[in-house]
């Protein structure tokens, strides 16, 4: 594989720079987006957590502060409003937009790099079965009513994962046989693990009660919901070896793009490079829907739009689509949160601090941007 001119380097340095200072940007004022009622911003969230001091002037106005609206704000009401806003900056909003990018990554990332290994521009994280798994799993779990936790993992996020993983095992076993493993043979054994998962899933919510119903129906939307920045750090074991095994595998699914005979030539392990790819890509996704349930098209559409501003070099592809999925993720959490409110207020409804399921979001704003991809490509395409 060539080695990209200066100038290449150059735009890609500068892409991956602006994409890694947008994530940046959205982190930095996570703190001050969502559903809850209290009148702070950002600025106020940071200034509380860092232990700055906020101009009792600036309060003045605000009624979050100014609690008996004598229009002074005393120190017990500075007090309260400091300590709100570290709660409810840090306590809730920030480690959410911590769980967005880190899904946001992994789904972004392994769906870049299963396009590559099953050369298929419609290949997602979920291609083998992983999501239809994990979701038998939980679905399992809450007709079963299994609502034990160990070390604050719930049972119904330990079945999602077993479910997940136990799914790609059956997998490899029906792809593997007695040949040489392909990409086309897991391609097809997925989806094929994928529709009878689909089934059982559907027998089961046939026979659950009202209540258990809808619980599967709510889950299956998928969610960011969090009450601790321990939730996001329990999954960064199991994501981090997918983070840096898929990336440092650039080089050899370049080769691997060219054809399996070729890259064989120049030195690639086909077989290895795939399993292993494969599979530490199976744990970071079957961590993401035990842990937030399946969220689609952020694995199909984010790897689209990097490859059409970065090119297909998996060198630049990968980061880059690491790092858009996960802003990606969080600009849709945030719609998420005042989605709900906007429509409260065309309905003139009080919805509260409801939210709506990422999972909805992501297919909203996912769909049409994929049919615009693809009239672009084939635009593309047919002109001479």
């Amino acid at each position: 594989m060539s080695h990209p001119s200066p100038t290449n380097r150059r735009r890609y340095a500068l892409g991956l720079s602006t994409c890694a200072l947008l994530l940046l940007a959205l982190l930095l004022i996570s703190p001050g987006i969502g559903t809850e009622s209290a009148s702070f911003g950002w600025r106020d969230a940071w200034r509380a957590q860092l232990g700055l001091t906020i101009d009792r002037g600036e309060l003045q106005n605000r009624g979050a502060a100014d609690v008996d609206h004598d229009g002074v704000i005393s120190d017990d009401e500075l007090d309260a409003f400091t300590q709100q806003a570290r709660q409810i900056g840090f306590r809730l909003r920030f480690p959410r937009s911590l769980l967005a990018l880190e899904v946001g990554m992994t789904l972004a990332l392994c769906g870049a790099a299963f396009q590559v290994l099953f050369r298929n521009p419609l290949a997602t994280p979920y291609t083998l079965g992983l999501a239809s798994g994990g979701s038998l799993g939980a679905i399992i779990a809450i007709r079963l009513g299994w609502t034990a936790a160990w070390l604050g993992i719930s049972t119904l996020t330990v079945s999602a994962f077993g479910g997940a993983i136990a799914v790609v095992v059956v997998v490899f076993v029906l792809a593997h046989g007695v040949r040489r493993l392909t990409s086309n043979e897991l391609l097809l054994a997925g989806v094929t693990m994928g529709l009878f998962c689909s089934a059982l899933m559907m027998f089961i919510t046939v026979v659950s009660s009202e209540r258990q119903t809808f619980a599967i129906v709510r889950w299956m939307m998928g969610s960011l919901d969090t009450i601790a920045t321990i939730e996001g750090a329990r999954l960064l074991p199991l994501l981090l070896p997918t983070w840096l095994v898929l990336i440092a595998s650039a080089r050899a699914l370049n080769q691997y793009r060219l054809g399996e005979d070729l890259a064989a030539t120049r030195g690639v392990h086909v077989a290895r490079l795939l399993g292993l790819c494969v599979l530490v890509s199976t744990v970071g996704i079957a961590a993401v829907v035990a842990q937030c349930g399946p969220i689609g098209f952020v694995g199909l559409v984010v790897p689209h739009i990097t490859r059409l501003i970065f090119g297909s070099d998996c060198r630049v592809l990968l980061p880059a689509s690491a790092l858009a999925g996960g802003a990606f993720l969080i600009l849709c959490d945030w719609a998420s949160q005042v989605a709900m409110g906007l429509g409260g207020w065309a309905t003139g409804q009080r919805l509260g601090s409801a939210t709506l399921p990422i999972g909805v979001v992501t297919a909203i704003v996912g769909v049409p941007i994929f049919l615009v991809l693809l009239r672009t490509r084939r635009s593309a395409l047919s002109t001479p």
